[in-house]
């Protein structure tokens, strides 16, 4: 089984936003999607879960034609995480990981056994028992994000889309959450902005810049100081990992002459 991106190309309002991405995703693997704001990583996943329509080239599922399959078919195989984590409606923690159930009944189906077993036994792999009565909208963004993957969980899908899923975490629910998704063994493409963590649990990664693919490759093949500086535009220092042996990342301050001191020009004047 595999994702596979071929010649994908989106347009949002008559301008070409990503170009002829080619990206694959095998079975069982953790790819990540790197790139700076305004790369289109966002726009890559959304074309995979249908807000945007290709205007050309494919996304494939085990070679099939993802797009035209039918919604409920989709949802059976790909599960989605996206960056919006509110909800309209006030919806429990259970509540909300039975939405996940959703593809695999008719309408107006009742929760079943299988439903609610089902359920419980992704809140538990998540660890988020003691929430399932809380309110979704009052957790902290990393529970909301352990509650969301329990939610994909319960899917049943075996491909997972995660969209910055550590993004607005503190350092200790960035870790949990990719240690979770890299624990499941799903295929997983996901967009990351951290690039040392992206080193540390992906397989392999796509670096991308104005809307293209700027390489591929493992995480100590892409993530290099050269790479940084082309796509980001940032000089960085890269070096390994004393335990891992992946790429680290290091920000380096500007040296440029007359560069602008941090904070406002008050907080720099003199008290006497």
């Amino acid at each position: 089984m595999s994702l596979d991106l071929v010649g994908l190309s989106v347009d949002i309002a008559g301008r070409r936003i990503v170009s002829d991405i080619d990206i694959a995703v095998p079975d069982g693997r953790f790819v990540g999607l790197l790139g700076p704001n305004g790369s289109g990583k966002s726009t890559i996943l959304k074309a995979i879960y249908r807000v945007h329509r290709p205007a050309a080239g494919q996304v494939l599922l085990d070679g099939k034609d993802l797009l035209n399959m039918r919604h409920k078919d989709a949802a059976r195989r790909i599960a989605v995480v996206a960056q919006e984590s509110s909800v309209e409606f006030d919806f429990t923690v259970s509540e909300m990981v039975m939405i996940g159930r959703t593809p695999h009944k008719r309408a107006f189906d009742r929760d079943d056994e299988t439903d609610r077993a089902t359920v419980a036994d992704a809140i538990e792999r998540v660890g988020c028992e003691d929430l399932t009565r809380r309110s979704f909208n009052t957790l902290s963004g990393g529970e909301k994000q352990r509650v969301l993957i329990a939610r994909a969980i319960a899917q049943g899908a075996d491909h997972l889309i995660l969209d910055e899923p550590t993004n607005h975490l503190d350092v200790r629910y960035q870790l949990e959450v990719l240690e979770l998704v890299a624990g499941f063994g799903m295929t997983v493409l996901a967009a990351l902005h951290d690039l040392s963590l992206a080193a540390l649990f992906c397989d392999s990664v796509c670096l991308l810049a104005d809307g293209a693919v700027v390489t591929t490759g493992s995480p100590k093949a892409v993530i290099t100081a050269e790479m940084v500086r082309h796509a980001y535009g940032a000089d960085v220092l890269v070096v390994e990992h004393p335990e891992t042996g992946t790429p680290h990342l290091i920000p380096r301050r500007s040296t440029r002459q007359g560069a602008p001191l941090a904070g406002p020009p008050d907080s720099r004047k003199s008290n006497g």
